[in-house]
C-alpha cells in the first residue's frame, strides 16, 4: 500500500473511494485490476469533492467531514412493506423495489451500483472472514440474489454511502448476523486481508451502538490503513425476516467516525415488512 506523501494526495483519492464500495483497501489504493483497467465512474459528490482537493487555496490540511444536514424523525408514511418480514427469500426483481430509492428518504437520493468483482479480500485469521466478506460486499453465506445502490445527500452529494440488500433466507441471515457479531468480538485488535489487489491492514474493530430497526441490527467499525493513515470504515446491518441490508460508509478525510443516519436503517426496515 502507498505511503501519503501530502495533504491533498489522501483527499484527491477521496474521489475515487466514496463511488463505491471499498473492496479493500489495497483495491481503494489503485492496487486491484478492474478487468478492464478504468477506473469507476465518479457520482457528482465525488467530482466536487475532487475540485476540493485540487483547489489552490487548500494548504493540504485534511479537515473532518462536514455535519450531516437534519433528517427526518420518522418513516415517511408513503413507504409500504414488501412482505419480506415473514421469511420471504425475494428475487433480485423483488430486491430492487424494495431497496431504498430516491424519495424514500427526503435527505437523500438513490442511484444504481455496479457489483462487486469476483474476487475480493480473504481474511489472514479464518474468525475474521465475515469482516472480509463485508469489505468485498458479498455478506456470507452466499446470498441468492443481491442489489447494488450508492446514496447520496441530496443537496450536497455527501455522505456517500452504499447499501446492498441481500437474500439468504431467514436461517442464512441470522446466521450472518450472528457470525458477524461473533467476529467483531473476536477481532478487535485488528486483521490482515489479502487478494488480487494486494493486502490491506485492519488496525482496530468495535462495536457502535445503533438504534435498533427490523428483526435485528448490527453496527460497527473497521479500522483500516489507506496510504499510512487510520480510515474509520463503518458499516450498519439490519434483517428482517431472510433479507439483510447492509449500508457502509468510510472517513477519507479525518479520524472521526463516519455517520450513517439510522433513518436509512428504518425506512429500509419498513420498506422490507
Amino acid at each position: 500500500m502507498r505511503t501519503r506523501t501530502a495533504g491533498t494526495s489522501r483527499r484527491t483519492s477521496v474521489a475515487a473511494a466514496v463511488a463505491v464500495l471499498v473492496l479493500g483497501l489495497a483495491t481503494a489504493c489503485g492496487g486491484g485490476d478492474s478487468g478492464d483497467g478504468d477506473k469507476p465512474a465518479k457520482p457528482d459528490a465525488a467530482a466536487d469533492a475532487t475540485a476540493e482537493a485540487n483547489d489552490p487555496k487548500d494548504p493540504g490540511q485534511v479537515s473532518e467531514p462536514p455535519a450531516l444536514e437534519e433528517q427526518p424523525k420518522t418513516v415517511d408514511p408513503k413507504v409500504k412493506g414488501v412482505g419480506a418480514g415473514g421469511g420471504k427469500e425475494l428475487t433480485e426483481t423483488e430486491l430492487a423495489a424494495a431497496v431504498l430509492a430516491t424519495g424514500d428518504v427526503s435527505t437523500f437520493k438513490v442511484d444504481p451500483m455496479d457489483g462487486p468483482p469476483a474476487q475480493g479480500e480473504n481474511a489472514d485469521d479464518p474468525a475474521c472472514a465475515p469482516l472480509t466478506a463485508m469489505i468485498n460486499g458479498k455478506p456470507e453465506p452466499v446470498a441468492s440474489a443481491a442489489v447494488y445502490r450508492q446514496l447520496l445527500g441530496a443537496r450536497t452529494g455527501r455522505p456517500a454511502i452504499s447499501e446492498f440488500l441481500t437474500t439468504h433466507g431467514t436461517q442464512g441471515a441470522v446466521s450472518l448476523l450472528s457470525r458477524l457479531g461473533d467476529a467483531v468480538k473476536a477481532c478487535e485488535d485488528g486483521f490482515k486481508g489479502s487478494g488480487a489487489g494486494g493486502s490491506s491492514t485492519y488496525s482496530a474493530v468495535k462495536r457502535i451502538d445503533v438504534p435498533k430497526a427490523g428483526d435485528d441490527t448490527l453496527a460497527y467499525q473497521v479500522t483500516g490503513d489507506f496510504e499510512g493513515d487510520p480510515v474509520p470504515l463503518v458499516f450498519h446491518v439490519v434483517r428482517v425476516g431472510g433479507t439483510v441490508a447492509t449500508f457502509y460508509t468510510a472517513n477519507l478525510e479525518g479520524t472521526a467516525t463516519p455517520e450513517i443516519p439510522s433513518i436509512l436503517l428504518a425506512t429500509q426496515a419498513a420498506k422490507l415488512k
